[in-house]
């Protein structure tokens, strides 16, 4: 097992390395091929913004406990962090979420200026910020691929760089893309109508599985195999994927009960879009009848009052969704630690401990 991190020396650690990963993506000179500007502006906002650095910090990490070097597989992080902002871009238009990272969402940003300088009616204006968000998602698709291209040029083996990039874009993209649509179904579906155990699923798909491509990407690069049966890439991958599946839960959470202003993003917008987390069903199950019926008239309802939302929230905490999540999660992460037993102790070792300690103390 690996000696425990202080949290505060954890955060110093991958606040480094997202640094890193933004000069990087600052740097080079990818936004002459992001035109016209407005694309640009658009492919580059939530990256100025700032995210948590969580999927380039569990890559890094990965690479140095199998022995590998951070500075080879910098391009590998930085595509899963334009990776994975590509997601949230058209994930924000699929919810209408409107504020992202402390500032406007994509779609609503072009909204916006479609009205003011194009001078757009609010109908024609909210499908122009529609269509240059995908877009603008759909040009970061196309900067992941060329990004982990760029490893060769750190030496690493045409090979194993092809492998990556076809994990990615099919067995990854396809796993993620399910788990949206799931996520998409479940929420036109009777409050009844999912069980925990298709939410689990869903939410993995969703995000665990790019975590996992993380992890392993990042030890592939460490030990110079294309081979992902290879004990420490597996074990790795294993840890990853169970801590991202942690993650989301902890994410509904505070998606519930979390701090605005710290989120950078509405807090309780999961129960007037309808979603089924586990945090919901867990609180559904243990309802009775004229509670039932009363989440039903809340849960999904696009017109639901601040006050509803309030009232949901709290039947959700006083029946132990909270509480039962938490715990839930827990074990995602505590099962997930047996998996680092086949890296040899490190300095890296004790960062993958602490990041998946994190994933679930984080508040925001």
């Amino acid at each position: 097992m690996a000696s425990e991190m202080s949290l505060e020396e954890f955060k110093t650690a991958l606040e480094e390395r997202r640094q890193r990963v933004y000069r990087y993506l600052r740097a080079g000179d990818y936004a002459r091929y992001f035109r016209p500007s407005h694309v640009c502006d658009a492919v580059f906002s939530y990256l100025d913004h700032g995210g948590k650095g969580l999927r380039p910090g569990i890559l890094f990490f990965a690479c140095g406990a199998v022995g590998g070097k951070e500075e080879t597989a910098l391009p590998a992080a930085a595509a899963v962090e334009v990776y994975h902002t590509w997601t949230l871009v058209h994930d924000d238009v699929i919810d209408r979420d409107e504020v992202r990272r402390g500032g406007a969402t994509v779609h609503t940003e072009f909204g916006r200026r479609g009205q003011t300088e194009l001078g757009l009616d609010r109908g024609d204006a909210e499908h122009y910020g529609t269509s240059i968000a995908i877009l603008a998602g759909d040009v970061q698709q196309g900067w992941t691929v060329s990004l982990l291209a760029d490893l060769a040029r750190n030496g690493v083996e045409p090979g194993l760089v092809l492998a990556l990039i076809n994990r990615l874009s099919l067995d990854v993209q396809t796993t993620l893309l399910e788990g949206q649509t799931l996520d998409i179904r479940y929420s036109k579906l009777p409050l009844d109508a999912v069980d925990e155990e298709q939410i689990l699923e869903m939410l993995w798909k969703k995000t665990g599985a790019l975590y996992e491509f993380a992890a392993q990407a990042g030890a592939a690069i460490g030990l110079r195999t294309a081979e992902f049966s290879h004990p420490a890439i597996h074990a790795v991958g294993q840890f990853a994927s169970k801590c991202g599946a942690a993650f989301q839960l902890q994410d509904d959470i505070l998606g519930l009960v979390g701090d605005e202003d710290r989120l950078g993003k509405p807090v309780g917008s999961d129960i007037r879009e309808g979603k089924r987390t586990v945090v919901f069903h867990a609180a559904f199950k243990r309802a009775d009848a004229k509670t039932r019926e009363r989440l039903a008239q809340i849960v999904g309802n696009e017109h639901a009052t601040m006050a509803e939302i309030e009232e949901a929230k709290r039947i959700i905490v006083d029946l132990g969704g909270i509480e039962h999540t938490q715990a839930l999660a827990r074990s995602y992460v505590d099962s997930a630690f047996e998996f680092l037993d086949v890296l040899p102790d490190s300095r890296y070792k004790d960062l993958l401990a602490a990041w998946g300690r994190y994933l679930i103390a984080r508040t925001f």
